[in-house]
């Protein structure tokens, strides 16, 4: 099985570098690994040759989602651990393309391509005293590795299903690695319980660290005086990761509700004809975020946000909001919403993600299939006033309920790494 590996490793490796011919993604992936190890062997060349280096802690992300999954642990652990050093290390361009101004590490790198002399020569340099995996990251030759020079190893929000090769027949030399890590904090029972019928028992069902995320985040107010001179104490929806499925919706729900409500639409892509041809369809009553200044808002009832970074306080704004990609291969970060108390619709391709159908379960998230279903659901919502009130506490309580994993994990972080 080693061997199937190694071989698959190298053949995906080819695959990418074929593919960087066709794709800027594949292309930036390829690039950004460009003479990674002089990079590395120059940083902790120089860390190591100090009087007294630090310990080094190696967190691990594959892209931008699973970063934000693990921002709570590692600022955390710069909090208990403030004289380590912390290295990030991303797989993907989509969360290293995002590591700028995250001050709670101290160096940031692509993380080479999973082969034995890659991931050899890769843990011989950085010599971490801990490394921390986030959710679905299972690189076998770095884990190889780690076991070999005794690097504790944990995995944090990790969730498991039964089609992963884990749990087939051919499955033993990957649960093997799993026996092996120090710790594999869960974020559900359906977790533990795969995990158990394989008798690999080195688990703790911590919950997700998503929701000490937006716990957080919620209780960071960043001042947005424009959006506070657009909304005027209107009722406001904010849609947000928008692709042009969602906003024909947002845009049918806009002409029903007659100016009305206020809408704040922040589309998942803002770059290069994208955000013209959203203008373009939503009139003379809308507004570029970016040319909001020196302009009479309260004439409007569309802002477009043309930045990206700002869609998570944005809902702070919101009676109602409205997450995007529902009708392509699966809806954004329903939890930003939801943290701050709101009713949350989308588009029905949502069953991939648990905390979108516990929400739906709980009756504080609504899938929608058509604008015609949006517009008379949203339109309800706002003639009841209570009911959008209980909805709202509702789901502001479901977040609230879930928080809590960041301490679980650290806890046993601390007394595992103190002694």
């Amino acid at each position: 099985m080693r061997f199937l590996y190694n071989t698959g490793v190298v053949f995906y490796y080819l695959f990418l570098r074929i593919a960087a011919v066709f794709s800027n993604k594949a292309k930036a992936w390829h690039y950004g690994r460009k003479e990674l190890f002089d990079k590395l062997e120059e940083v902790f060349g120089a860390h190591y040759s100090a009087k007294h280096p630090a310990e080094v802690a190696w967190f691990h992300c594959a892209s931008l989602g699973e970063f934000e999954q693990g921002k709570p642990v590692i600022e955390a652990y710069r909090q208990e651990f403030p004289n380590h050093l912390i290295l990030l290390t991303f797989f993907s361009p989509s969360g290293y393309n995002h590591r700028s101004q995250y001050d709670f590490v101290d160096h940031v790198f692509y993380l080479p391509i999973d082969t034995s002399k890659n991931a050899k020569r890769f843990v011989e340099i950085i010599r971490p005293s801990v490394a921390v995996f986030v959710k679905y990251e299972f690189w076998f030759n770095y884990l190889n590795q780690l076991f070999r020079h005794n690097v504790p190893v944990y995995t944090v929000s990790a969730i498991f299903r039964p089609d992963q090769h884990f749990f087939k027949g051919y499955g033993g030399w990957f649960r093997t690695h799993l026996r092996k890590i120090k710790m594999i904090f869960v974020q559900d029972e359906e977790s533990e319980e795969l995990l158990k019928m394989v008798d690999i028992s080195n688990i703790i069902i911590s919950g997700d660290t998503r929701f000490d995320r937006v716990a957080s985040v919620k209780e960071f107010q960043q001042p947005f005086p424009l959006i506070d001179k657009f909304v005027e104490g209107r009722h406001v929806i904010v849609a947000g990761s928008t692709w042009p499925a969602d906003e024909e919706l947002i845009l049918a729900l806009y002409r029903k509700t007659a100016g009305k409500v206020k809408f704040i639409i922040a589309p998942h892509e803002t770059g290069g004809s994208r955000i013209q041809e959203l203008l373009e369809k939503t009139g003379e009553n809308a507004v570029l975020y970016s040319q909001a200044p020196g302009t009479n808002l309260a004439n409007k009832h569309i802002l477009i946000i043309d930045s990206i970074g700002m869609l998570s306080q944005l809902y702070r704004f919101a009676s109602i909001a409205y997450i995007g990609g529902g009708f392509g291969v699966g809806i954004h970060n329903t939890l930003e919403a939801a943290a701050y108390g709101m009713p949350v619709f989308f588009g029905p391709n949502y069953h991939r993600f648990r905390e979108a159908r516990e929400m739906v379960a709980a009756e504080v998230a609504f899938s929608i299939e058509n604008a015609d279903e949006l517009t008379e659901k949203i339109s309800s919502l706002l003639m009841d006033i209570s009911r959008l009130d209980n909805i709202s506490a509702s789901a502001g309580k479901y977040v609230k309920e879930r928080t809590g994993a960041t301490r679980r994990i650290m806890e046993v972080l601390k007394h595992d790494l103190k002694g």
